[in-house]
């Protein structure tokens, strides 16, 4: 089983309260959603792996048994242009779950007009493969999330 850990600093939401019906609906993948502290952080991996994808906004780690763990970094945030995003690793680089993948800043994106909310989604999986997905409460970037079977 692999233990999916929070990106970030924030509130555990679950993924129906996230303001976009792709992510709402489960559509992506199930997983859960963190409102995010409003202050300048970094958002770090929430698994040991690969990071597969990797946009200003958003980035996909695939763990050593195929998992990818998707964390959106605000909803619509792509149309931000990248901007106020800093990429640390890039695609291609083996990560260790804790470490920095992007700068950003929650209040920027939110001043921008974006909601901040990120959902952590495990893409390829079903509702009946996680277990224990935390849906509420205050979370520290490295708690854990979910599990995933």
């Amino acid at each position: 089983m692999t233990s999916v850990t929070s990106p970030l600093a924030g509130t555990a939401i679950g993924l129906a309260a996230v303001p976009d019906p792709v992510f709402s609906g489960a559509m992506v993948g199930p997983g859960t959603a963190i409102d995010p502290v409003r202050e300048p952080s970094e958002a770090v991996s929430p698994v040991d792996g690969v990071v597969v994808s990797l946009h200003p906004h958003a980035y996909v780690v695939v763990d050593g048994e195929g998992h990818g763990v998707l964390t959106h970094l605000g909803i619509d945030t792509v149309q931000l242009n990248g901007e106020g995003f800093e990429l640390l690793v890039n695609k291609g680089d083996t990560v260790t779950r804790g470490q920095a993948v992007i700068r950003w800043n929650p209040a920027a994106v939110e001043a921008a007009g974006k909601s901040p909310i990120c959902p952590i989604v495990a893409l390829e999986a079903t509702a009946d493969s996680l277990t224990d997905v935390v849906e509420a409460g205050d979370m520290k970037a490295g708690d854990v999330l979910f599990g995933w079977h």
